[in-house]
């Protein structure tokens, strides 16, 4: 007659647990490689492989000079402004009376002047009448020219950061009685405006 095997009570439990714990073990090593695959996956592709430039629209415009001391000698002529300011807005050449379409600022001698955003300069010139001139743009629409300048620092293509000095400041043909001075324009989509309204706003107000 054969002997029939018989298990001890024990036996059975510490099977279970055995069987139990080796499924336990496949599956976090199973987890882990998913997990250190998507990580290299998501390193290669989202930050080395694709880089896309997010606008700072939280990014301030700043004034186009850094020194304080700097006055305005003629301001930006406003339609609907007093007969006072306007006045103050007019610029005279050869018998003729013009609308400041700017503002001028002056000080009694050269001063830097700088970008009033990050940008990219989209052209240097010299005008008849304002001197040499560079043009920037900017995000959001806006478009900044600095004329009337004394030195320029920078050329057509360049890239700038908001307070980097592009020049220095002149004198033009149109403003013959200003020896260091800065004529100055914005225009916001297209427009041009009072640069003095638009200064210390964010982009994310346009």
């Amino acid at each position: 007659m054969k002997k029939r095997l018989v298990l001890k009570p024990f036996v059975v439990p510490v099977l279970y647990g055995v069987f139990a714990l080796v499924v336990i073990i496949s599956l976090f090593l199973s987890l882990e490689m998913v997990t250190e695959k998507d990580e290299l996956t998501y390193v290669n592709e989202a930050i080395l492989d694709e880089y896309v430039p997010v606008v700072n629209l939280e990014e301030t415009i700043k004034k186009p000079f850094n020194e304080e001391s700097v006055i305005i000698s003629n301001n930006y002529y406003d339609y609907q402004g007093s007969e006072e300011e306007q006045e103050k807005s007019i610029l005279y050449h050869e018998n003729t009376y013009m609308q400041n379409t700017g503002i001028n600022y002056q000080l009694d001698h050269t001063f830097d002047v700088v970008s009033i955003l990050n940008g990219e300069v989209i052209e240097v010139e010299e005008k008849e009448l304002l001197g040499k001139t560079i043009t920037i743009r900017h995000d959001n629409e806006l478009i900044s020219v600095y004329q009337s300048l004394g030195d320029v620092t920078v050329k057509e293509g360049d890239k700038v950061a908001t307070g980097q000095v592009i020049g220095t400041s002149g004198s033009c043909d149109l403003i013959k009685d200003s020896k260091n001075n800065l004529h100055f324009e914005l225009y916001v989509n297209g427009t041009i405006v009072n640069p003095e309204d638009y200064y210390n706003k964010k982009l994310s107000d346009f």
